[in-house]
């Protein structure tokens, strides 16, 4: 979807060869057609559909169903691999897993699998990289290379339902119960691949993964336009809004789409999805030391979300190589995240997985483009 941005935000996708057509690109309706143009009958897109969505594969070995000689063709036309394993760390006793993938092209993204005591979630990329350029953030600083398919977004939850399912994640088989946009990419500048990437992951088995709709979060840096459509899609999805600055001055610098839609714009926007899905927004705000993190600022936030369905996830920085950013102190998180509290506004600090595995999005990518790792 075009947008406008300032200079220096919201670049679009450098030219990138277009992902192959794949099975999760579609609806019910369109995997049928495809199946017809393929000379087989329509019904073989529901059958593909059962392996891949209900079943989690993609290997014509496992399509008992299917006569032999129509497995291979149906699969290579319409569940090619769109991404690769490059690299898999874990830590949190093996149940944070972090992936880099490299799809056709040689585009890098990653997503990451966390598993909590009763819920499992995914957190997944909607762009190879990021135009949006927040000055904090490693894929901000890598640009914008390219949108992902649908396809390419699914992709990535269903193989952490795989593995899963498969009992490869630390704590016993299990299924992925709720999925966050919040990976690489601002998946409100690839709407309409992103919006139907929740349909496949919300639509019941076997037309997609099943996920409840509830379960699924889109983060967004305020892209208003775009939060406007969203609520009128009717998908009781959360929002979640990355502010991290309650006054424009500093979000100008921090978030520089602010320069085009600024902070009363976004919250608006942000009030008129919460009235329109009848969820909560999510305001997310990483704390910087010393940038935003002062106590004046948890005053100002608390003033903007009063009287509002608004709950504050505070986000200690995981800083990246080479940052001048960094997390705020202990102290000074729970000064900021009292404030909010006292005034009445839910807050919780965010229980920051991945650290020791490069969790801030963008960091393996970039290993992956040659920029370092560190692990420790």
């Amino acid at each position: 979807m075009p947008v406008s941005h300032p200079a220096g935000a919201g670049q679009r996708p450098r030219a990138a060869a277009r992902p192959p057509l794949h099975l999760a690109d579609l609806d019910p309706p369109g995997r049928r057609g495809a199946a017809e143009r393929l000379g087989q009958p329509g019904f073989r897109g529901d059958q593909l559909s059962r392996h891949y969505f209900g079943r989690l594969t993609d290997d014509p070995g496992d399509m008992t169903d299917v006569p032999a000689a129509a497995r291979g063709p149906l699969a290579e036309a319409l569940l090619p691999r769109l991404l690769t394993a490059q690299q898999e760390l874990s830590c949190d006793d093996g149940q944070t897993r972090k992936t880099l993938w490299r799809a056709l092209d040689g585009s890098y993204v990653e997503s990451v699998l966390m598993r909590y005591p009763g819920r499992v979630t995914m957190c997944v990329s909607s762009q190879a990289g990021c135009g949006m350029a927040c000055p904090f953030c490693a894929t901000g600083q890598a640009g914008l290379t390219r949108n992902l398919s649908a396809a390419e977004i699914v992709a990535q939850v269903v193989a952490g339902a795989r593995a899963l399912a498969r009992g490869e994640v630390a704590g016993g088989r299990g299924r992925v119960s709720n999925v966050v946009f919040m990976g690489m990419g601002e998946p409100l500048a690839n709407y309409t691949r992103v919006l139907a990437a929740v349909r496949r992951i919300t639509d019941p088995v076997p037309d997609g993964l099943g996920i409840s709709r509830r379960a699924v979060t889109i983060s967004t840096v305020g892209l208003v336009p775009a939060i406007g459509r969203l609520a009128g899609e009717g998908l009781p999805v959360r929002l979640a809004v990355s502010l991290h600055a309650p006054d424009d001055a500093l979000r100008d610098q921090l978030v520089p789409v602010n320069r085009r839609w600024p902070v009363a714009e976004v919250l608006d926007a942000a009030w008129g999805y919460a009235a329109a899905a009848g969820r909560r927004v999510s305001i997310e705000y990483a704390l910087i030391r010393d940038v935003n993190d002062q106590a004046w600022r948890a005053e100002a936030l608390a003033g903007l979300l009063e009287g509002h369905l608004a709950h504050v996830n505070l986000i200690p920085l995981n800083p990246t190589p080479g940052s001048r950013w960094t997390a705020s102190e202990p102290g000074v998180m729970r000064e900021f995240e009292e404030r909010l509290a006292r005034r009445g506004i839910p807050v919780t600090i965010r229980d920051t997985r991945g650290r020791q595995i490069d969790g801030a999005c963008g960091q393996l990518a970039a290993a992956g483009r040659g920029g370092p790792v560190h692990i420790s």
